[in-house]
Order: C-alpha cells, then sequence, then structure tokens
C-alpha cells in the first residue's frame, strides 16, 4: 500500500481543525498536522492576493485518495483549494503500516 503526504491550505484554525475531524473519523487519513500560520501571496482572477492561511500535513495512502479528495473539495471553503499529494519514498515501517491500518475503509 503506497502512503501520501497530502498539503491544504484553510483560512483559520477552525475551518482547519473541522475538516481535519472530519477526514479522520471517515478513515480518510490517519494523522493530519494543522500548522502554524503563514502568509501566502498569490495570483487569483488577475489580482495578488496576501492572506493568512492554516497549511495542513494529510497522511493518507492512494487507495483512500479519490475519497479524501472529494471529502477535501466538498468541506473546503475555497472556491479553488490547493490539494497536492506527494508520495512518501520512505518512511518507518511501522508508522506506515499504522497509517495503512488507520485509512481502511
Amino acid at each position: 500500500m503506497n502512503t501520501l503526504l497530502v498539503l491544504t491550505n484553510l483560512p483559520d484554525r477552525a475551518a482547519a481543525e473541522r475538516l481535519a475531524d472530519l477526514v479522520v473519523t471517515k478513515n480518510l487519513a490517519a494523522c493530519v498536522n494543522i500548522l502554524a500560520p503563514c502568509r501566502s501571496v498569490y495570483r487569483w482572477k488577475g489580482a495578488v492576493q496576501h492572506d493568512e492561511e492554516h497549511p495542513m500535513l494529510i497522511k493518507t495512502t492512494t487507495e483512500r485518495y479519490a475519497a479524501l479528495e472529494q471529502a477535501l473539495r466538498a468541506g473546503h471553503p475555497y472556491e479553488l483549494p490547493e490539494i497536492i499529494a506527494l508520495p512518501i519514498e520512505r518512511g518507518l515501517p511501522a508508522y506506515l503500516d499504522w497509517v495503512a491500518a488507520e485509512t481502511r475503509a
């Protein structure tokens, strides 16, 4: 089973916590880290934006990614949320086994 690290950003801590609770409760993620706020600078609809966001690090498997992405899109307040999945090539085998066990449907 392949493990993924999925990244997204939320506009505030409360929204991040709600989304984290949702995906962990539904076994779409084994663990979600909500990081300290950061400053994001990006172009949106022709204008440069400066916003505070709360990054999230979500651990899941390739088998659960499609359902996780769907839940993130449905629960995300942004019109076009950043959702990026990175493969985890190596890790502590027992931890990766735990991620797999916690995300079984």
